[in-house]
């Protein structure tokens, strides 16, 4: 499950992404465009900049940016950087296997081995989903929510 630390760091990045080239925006101005306490959202934006995907510079025309073209990052990396592996149970994890304490024979494990598969799905959307198509399918989700919100023509 996406936790709030992954959701506010994909928003964040959402915002981030739609500035203008050299662009560049405090952690105040992403924090309340984005109804995202200010604090928690530093540690966010510092975990993303440590782990490659964005980039900060200070002083007056400081503030943070996308360390590359949004259409080279990609959204399984960043859920990664933020929540850890994205297998649902450890034991269904490439990089973080932890075999569970009741279990007898992980190798043969129903579980295991269907949580494995969830775990694969989930892998081959996110890991082929750059932000670039995240923020198409944002902007796309809210013209849609708008129109259902419009009074219709009689």
């Amino acid at each position: 499950m996406l936790t709030k630390k992954g959701k506010y760091g994909l928003k964040a990045l959402v915002d981030l992404a739609q500035l203008g080239p050299g662009e560049t925006a405090f952690v105040t101005e992403i924090a309340a465009r984005n109804n995202i306490p200010k604090k928690f959202l530093d540690t966010i934006l510092l975990e993303l900049r440590n782990n490659g995907i964005l980039r900060s510079k200070k002083g007056p025309n400081g503030g943070y940016s996308l360390s590359k073209p949004s259409d080279e990052i990609m959204i399984g990396q960043v859920i990664r950087a933020l929540d850890g592996p994205l297998a649902p149970i450890r034991c269904a994890s490439r990089t973080a296997f932890e075999a569970c304490d009741d279990c007898a024979d992980p190798v043969s494990c129903q579980v295991r081995l269907s949580m494995t598969e969830v775990r694969d799905a989930i892998a081959t959307i996110l890991d082929n989903m750059t932000l670039t198509q995240f923020v198409a399918r944002e902007k796309s989700a809210g013209t849609e929510a708008t129109s259902r919100l419009e009074p219709q023509a009689r």
